[in-house]
C-alpha cells in the first residue's frame, strides 16, 4: 500500500514538472533558472520524451511488477511529446522561401561568430552571396569587420563598420555590425553600456531618415548571469518599443522566454514581431550547430517594429562547419506603405 502510494506521488510530481516544461507561461515561470534552459531546447526535450516512451512501453510489457507505474510515466511523457511538438508545429519547422527584393526593402544578415571564428572571407561570401544590407556580428572585432567590408567592397558592395566593444580581453565582449552605404551614414555611441554582459550596438541615421538597428547580444541564462540575462531581456523590450526599429543578434532566448515582456498577442517582444514566428521557420534552432536544427535552440533573431513586414527568412544550416557554434539567420524587410 504504501508503496503504491510512493508510486502515485511520483507520477504526478512527475507529471507536474513536464506540465511546467511544456508551457512554464502559464506559472509565469518561463525565466526561472532551470526551467528556462529546458524551454529553450522543445525540439531536444520532445526528443528525450520520445525515448523515454518507448523505453517505458517496453519495461511495462516485460514486467508485469511494474507494468502500471511505468506504463502511466509512459502516457504522461507521451502527452509531454505531443505537446510540445505542437508548440513547435504552430512555429513552423521550416519555410525558407523569399520573395523577390523589391526597391526598399533591406536584407538583415546576422552570424554569432564565436570570436571571428569563420574568417572574414566565409562571412564575406555569405553577406554578399544573399544580397545583405544590414550584417550584425555578435562576437566579433571591428578588425574582423574592417576584414569583410574590405572584401564586400571589392566586390562592388562598401559597408560602413561600427563596433562596440566593452573591453579587449575577449573578442565575446565585442559586437560589429555593417550597414550599406546605400542606407546612408549611421551614428553609434560606443561609451554607453547597453546589455549587461556583453554589449549590443544601437546605430541611428544621422539624417534621421531610415531605421534604427540594434546588433543583439545578450548574456546567456547560466549561473552567475540570470539576473543579467532577464535585465537584458527588458531592455531589448524597451528598444522594441520605439517606432521603425530592426534587431538582429544573439537574443540568448526564445519565444518562450518574452510572455511577460511582448506588448500584446500580435507581437513577440515589446512591440516587435519575430521574423521566424511569421515565417513558420522559428521551431529550427541556431544554437549549437552539434545538433540538428530541429533539436538545437533558436535563440538568434531578426525582429522589427510594425513599420515593417517580413517577405522571407531562413535559418542557414550550410555553415554549421564553419567555426561558429552559431547558425546565421537571414531575413528580408519591406517598408510598410
Amino acid at each position: 500500500m504504501f508503496q503504491r502510494i510512493l508510486a502515485a506521488i511520483f507520477i504526478v510530481a512527475i507529471a507536474a514538472v513536464l506540465i511546467v516544461a511544456a508551457w512554464p507561461q502559464l506559472f509565469s515561470l518561463e525565466q526561472t533558472a532551470g526551467i528556462a534552459q529546458i524551454v529553450s531546447l522543445r525540439g531536444l526535450a520532445a526528443a528525450v520524451a520520445f525515448v523515454a516512451v518507448l523505453g517505458l512501453t517496453l519495461i511495462s510489457l516485460l514486467s508485469a511488477r511494474l507494468h502500471r507505474f511505468t506504463a502511466s510515466l509512459a502516457v504522461i511523457a507521451l502527452v509531454f511529446c505531443a505537446l510540445t511538438l505542437a508548440v513547435l508545429a504552430t512555429r513552423g519547422f521550416g519555410s525558407p522561401g523569399f520573395e523577390t527584393k523589391a526597391e526598399g526593402d533591406i536584407t538583415v544578415l546576422s552570424w554569432n561568430t564565436l570570436g571571428d571564428a569563420p574568417g572574414a572571407p566565409t562571412i564575406a561570401d555569405l553577406a554578399l552571396v544573399n544580397d545583405a544590407d544590414v550584417v550584425t556580428l555578435p562576437e566579433t572585432t571591428r578588425e574582423m569587420g574592417i576584414e569583410v567590408a574590405t572584401l564586400m567592397a571589392a566586390s562592388g558592395r562598401p559597408m560602413w563598420v561600427h563596433t562596440l566593444a566593452y573591453d579587449q580581453v575577449s573578442k565575446s565582449r565585442s559586437t560589429t555590425i555593417l550597414i550599406s552605404v546605400d542606407l546612408g551614414e549611421y551614428d553609434v555611441d560606443e561609451s554607453t553600456r547597453t546589455t549587461s554582459t556583453l554589449p549590443s550596438l544601437i546605430a541611428v541615421p544621422q539624417d534621421g531618415d531610415g531605421p534604427t538597428f540594434v546588433a543583439v547580444h545578450a548574456v546567456a541564462p547560466i549561473q552567475g548571469e540570470m539576473a543579467n540575462w532577464r535585465s537584458d531581456l527588458d531592455w531589448l523590450a524597451e528598444q522594441c518599443r520605439a517606432s521603425n526599429v530592426i534587431l538582429a543578434g544573439d537574443f540568448n532566448s526564445t519565444l518562450d522566454h518574452y510572455a511577460s515582456l511582448t506588448d500584446g498577442v500580435d507581437f513577440a517582444l515589446g512591440s516587435c514581431f519575430d521574423a521566424a514566428s511569421v515565417t513558420d521557420n522559428a521551431a529550427l534552432g541556431t544554437w549549437p550547430t552539434q545538433l540538428p536544427a530541429l533539436l538545437s535552440a533558436p535563440i538568434d533573431h531578426v525582429m522589427a517594429s510594425n513599420d515593417w513586414t517580413v517577405t522571407g527568412m531562413r535559418v542557414i544550416e550550410s555553415h554549421d562547419g564553419n567555426g561558429s557554434d552559431h547558425r546565421p539567420i537571414l531575413a528580408t524587410l519591406s517598408p510598410n506603405q
